[in-house]
Order: structure tokens, then C-alpha cells, then sequence
């Protein structure tokens, strides 16, 4: 296999045009620098991450941090929010496919978040056709023609473009450092840095970021030293990169003061990632026997421990001048117009207790899903571009307690079999490259996929039964993934079971389900079988 050296970076896939369009000598060296500046932090920093969780996993429960009181208590606001981002009510994600960047982009949306991380499955040639299509967009050349030859290209004002990175865990396995793979995250932040800070900045706009699976502000302290060493190896002034970070695990909900502070420079809000916080819940507090999720279906954010962590969010930014965005509606528009009515509806009711809350704007699956969204924060805005004046000083305390409260609802045969199904198809759809995928009405990507098998993973650990009685054993289990992978090849058909990888899938899902140390990402074995 041919390798193209650097000094310290060795590349394991031959470079061809398309490599030679991201990966210049500049951009390689920047690379470099970043990875030989901050490889060791980061495996301090995932080290750190599994003292915490042997803690959890021994009986303690996660709380707010003693020695950070006076961050919480003081009187300090994050840096100025640049104007192309002060109004953020709709934002759209997607993975960062040509024509989906494309319809994104021209969605009626504000902002569109373009994913390398949940939505996209990292084979190679996908990170490097990601990296050339947001390039593409940011200097407005971007086009695609389809089958058909119907033309997609961006209209006239398309929305803010902001890159979500891969997180701390994920690595980019075809460039090594040391022999050993780099960090996806800084392979992802500097080529897309490199690739477009000058023009966005041009153009009035900004390299902007979203940071997903955060769990303490070490982590925060990290990215916002990498942001300022990428700002001074560049000449930019302190604050030119701006980020919004995800608060989509269990331990960062505990430090969201701390990670604003830590990254005050940088930072212009918090997002609240429902999907990954439910599997963030599932998976830090897997051994405690008394915090076993009922159904996915019932965990909706009217549960006490999602409302709690939706109020403490928008008042922890609101106090600090840095937006509080809502979470992703996940459903899909329907053909059936009877069932389309449904999913507007849910949509609705979903979006309606968000900009109520004090939300400053929503996440959406799909541009069709975006008027409804836009109306509802249109409606609730009025004149204002956020909701930044609401600062939910009325509240009471939000403790510990409330945010780990456990949550009602029944485990069902029905919703143990939704879950294998869906797994087994996300995963079939995530090692054949692609990441984002619709099953039975909703958009589904890794978060929702995680929240699908490590319910069952922790059934089967605490030995519960159904609501049918049926006790939730190993067995069981294996014997209802061989039936509803006979119903998957029903509903997809011969023809598509055969030329798939379902039998692929549903043996990971085996593997990642039945062992006894639960699997943090299905992600990292997922990354196994991809090129």
C-alpha cells in the first residue's frame, strides 16, 4: 500500500485527486502541528473519562463539582456572538453529502449544521468528498447533477454553515501518529479550517463548530486550546473560531457553567442532544438497577429528569450571554397524508414546549419539517432574533436529584423488538457508509441507533421482565433477533437482504448486546468493517 510520509504523520491510502485537494503540504502541516500539540491531552482526557465512569459504575451517583462553585456563582458572560449567528430559531442537520449539503444549505432553516460525526459513517473517501463539499459551499460553486439530470445548486442567501467534528473517542484510523491512529476530530476541525477560515471570514461569516460528547470542562479547556493555537498559528485575533457544544452526556450536564467558562472565548451556546443524552443516561448509570429506561417510545421530554436538564440549560446560558438550543426532531415527512398530519402535530407540540422554555431555536431531520418548526419560533420571537432575555429566574433550584430522576413507563415485547430492528438496520446502513438513514418514519443516526441497543444491553444486565412477564435474558434476546431479522428481509425484500450486510449487522448487535462489559460507542467496532 503506497504512504505518503510527513515529518510525523503517515497516511495509509494513496493520495489521489481528490486527497490532493484537502490534504496540501499547508494543510498537512497545520495537521501536524495540532496533532503533536495535543495527542497526549487527549489520551489523558479519555483515560479520565474511564476513572470517572469506574466510579459511577461502583455505586456513586454523578453530582455538581465542589471545587467549581466559584465558576457557577461568579459573574462573568461568554465573548461577543458574531451577527451571522444571533439568530439561530430553525437549524437543519445531515451528514455532508453533496446534494443533501446543497438542499440543507437552501432549507428554511438559519443554520445548517453539516456532520461528520452521528450522521456520517467516516469511510475514507466520505470524510474527503465531506471536506470538498462544504469548500464547495462556503466559495458557492457547490452543485450536484442526479440520475435523472435534475440540477441542485445553491440559491442566492443559503443558510450558516457550522461543521460538527468528530468526537474525543473517534479516531481518524488512516492517518497515524507514533503508529497510532490520530484523533478524528482534529483531522475534521483542520482541514475544515484550513480549507475555509479565509473566505468565510470574507464573506462576514466565521469558522464555526459544534462539539459533540463533551463530558467534563477538561474537555472544554481542550478544544478551546486548540481553537487558540489555530488562531495564533494563523494570526487571528483570540475568539475568531466560535463553537457550540453539545450537552449530550450524563456527566456534562453537571459542568455546564464550567464548560461555557472554559471556553468563554470561543463559545456561543449549548445545544441540548436529547438522543445521545438518553443513551448518555442508559450508559453511565448502567449498574444501577433503580435508572432502567421503560421503552424509547416513552422516554419523551416530558419525562422529569429530560425537563429538568432542558431548564437547567437554558438558564445556565441565558445567565452567561450564550444561546440554549433545542433538541432534533427526529421524524420525517409522510406520503400518507393522514399520517403526515401526525407527524406534524408531534413536531408541533415538540417545538411549541421548546420556544415556551425559552429555547432560542430547534434542531430539524428534514427540510420539510422546517416550516413548521419556523413558524412556531416565529410566532413566539416576534421582533427578537433569540430568546436570550429569558432567564428563568424564577426557578427553583434544579438539583442533582431531578436530573437523574428515574424515569416511568412500561418495557414492552413490542418496543423490544422496535429496538432490534432499528439497531439491526442502522448498523447494516452504517458499515455500507452510510450514517443517516429513515426506519419506520424517523431519522435515524447513531444516537437514536445507541438508545435502541443499550436499552436491551441493560435489561438483560438487571434481568427485567416485559410487561407480558417475559423475563429479558440472553436467550430471549438472540431468539427475537433471528425473528426480526426474518421480518427485516420481509419488509426490504430478497433481493435488497441478500446484497446488504444485515447478517453482518444483526452478528455485531449480537456482540455488542450479549457481552458483559457494555461497548461505550458501536461506533468504534462499527469502524472496524468500514474501508
Amino acid at each position: 500500500m503506497q504512504q505518503i510520509l510527513t515529518t510525523q504523520l503517515t497516511f495509509t491510502k494513496p493520495f489521489d485527486d481528490e486527497e490532493n485537494q484537502v490534504l496540501s503540504p499547508e494543510s498537512i502541516h497545520f495537521l501536524e502541528s495540532l496533532v503533536t500539540e495535543f495527542s497526549d491531552r487527549r489520551e489523558k482526557l479519555l483515560e479520565e473519562r474511564v476513572d470517572w465512569q469506574k466510579k459511577i459504575d461502583e455505586g456513586v451517583l454523578p453530582d455538581f463539582i465542589l471545587e467549581t462553585s466559584s465558576i457557577r456563582e461568579g459573574e462573568w458572560k461568554v465573548q461577543e456572538i458574531p451577527d451571522d449567528l444571533k439568530d439561530r430559531r430553525v437549524e437543519i442537520t445531515g451528514p455532508v453529502e453533496r446534494k443533501m449539503v446543497i438542499n440543507a444549505l437552501n432549507a428554511n432553516v438559519k443554520v445548517f449544521m453539516a456532520d461528520f460525526e452521528d450522521s456520517l459513517a467516516p469511510a475514507w473517501d466520505k470524510v474527503i468528498t465531506g471536506q470538498i463539499n462544504l469548500r464547495d459551499a462556503v466559495d458557492g460553486s457547490i452543485s450536484y447533477i442526479n440520475e435523472h439530470g435534475k440540477r441542485y445548486e445553491l440559491k442566492s442567501d443559503p443558510a450558516v454553515l457550522i461543521a460538527r467534528v468528530r468526537g474525543l473517542h473517534l479516531s481518524e484510523k488512516h492517518v497515524l501518529y507514533k503508529n497510532k491512529p490520530i484523533s478524528g476530530g482534529l483531522f475534521d476541525f483542520a482541514l475544515y479550517f484550513h480549507l475555509n477560515h479565509k473566505k468565510l471570514l470574507a464573506k462576514g461569516s466565521g469558522p464555526y463548530f459544534y462539539l459533540p460528547k463533551i463530558q467534563s470542562y477538561h474537555e472544554a479547556q481542550w478544544w478551546s486550546d486548540v481553537f487558540s493555537f489555530s488562531e495564533s498559528y494563523f494570526n487571528l485575533p483570540k475568539g475568531t473560531i466560535k463553537a457550540t457544544v453539545l450537552i449530550e452526556t450524563l456527566p456534562a450536564v453537571f459542568q455546564m457553567d464550567e464548560i461555557l467558562y472554559y471556553l468563554r472565548h470561543h463559545i456561543v451556546g449549548l445545544n441540548c442532544g436529547r438522543w445521545d443524552y438518553i443513551f448518555s443516561y442508559i450508559k453511565t448509570l448502567k449498574n444501577h438497577p433503580d435508572r432502567v429506561l421503560p421503552d424509547r417510545q416513552s422516554v419523551t421530554m416530558t419525562q422529569p429528569f429530560l425537563s429538568a436538564y432542558s431548564r437547567l440549560l437554558i438558564k445556565t446560558c441565558h445567565k452567561r450571554g450564550a444561546f440554549a438550543m433545542g433538541g432534533m426532531s427526529a421524524f420525517i415527512p409522510s406520503k400518507d397524508p393522514q399520517q403526515n398530519q401526525l407527524v406534524l402535530d408531534k413536531v408541533r407540540s415538540d417545538k411549541e414546549l421548546e420556544a415556551n422554555n425559552g429555547h432560542d431555536g430547534t434542531w430539524v431531520a428534514h427540510p420539510g419539517l422546517a416550516d413548521v418548526a419556523m413558524k412556531i419560533f416565529d410566532t413566539k420571537l416576534g421582533e427578537r432574533q433569540n430568546q436570550l432575555s429569558v432567564l428563568r429566574e424564577e426557578d427553583e433550584e434544579i438539583t442533582a436529584a431531578q436530573l437523574l430522576a428515574p424515569c416511568s413507563g412500561e418495557r414492552t415485547e413490542e418496543g423490544m423488538r422496535a429496538n432490534i430492528r432499528v439497531a439491526v438496520q442502522y448498523i447494516e446502513a452504517w458499515i455500507s457508509g452510510n450514517g443517516c438513514v429513515p426506519i419506520y418514519g424517523l431519522m435515524e443516526d447513531a444516537a437514536t441507533a445507541e438508545i435502541s441497543r443499550t436499552s436491551i444491553w441493560q435489561w438483560i444486565y438487571h434481568e427485567k421482565s416485559l410487561s407480558n412477564g417475559k423475563k429479558v435474558t440472553k436467550a430471549l434476546f438472540r431468539e427475537m433477533l433471528k425473528e426480526e431479522l426474518g421480518v427485516i428481509k420481509q419488509e426490504v425484500g430478497e433481493s435488497r437482504f441478500s446484497q446488504g450486510r444485515f447478517i453482518e449487522a444483526s452478528s455485531l448487535m449480537e456482540r455488542i448486546t450479549t457481552q458483559d462489559d457494555l461497548i461505550d460507542f458501536l461506533t468504534l467496532p462499527g469502524y472496524q468493517l468500514l474501508d
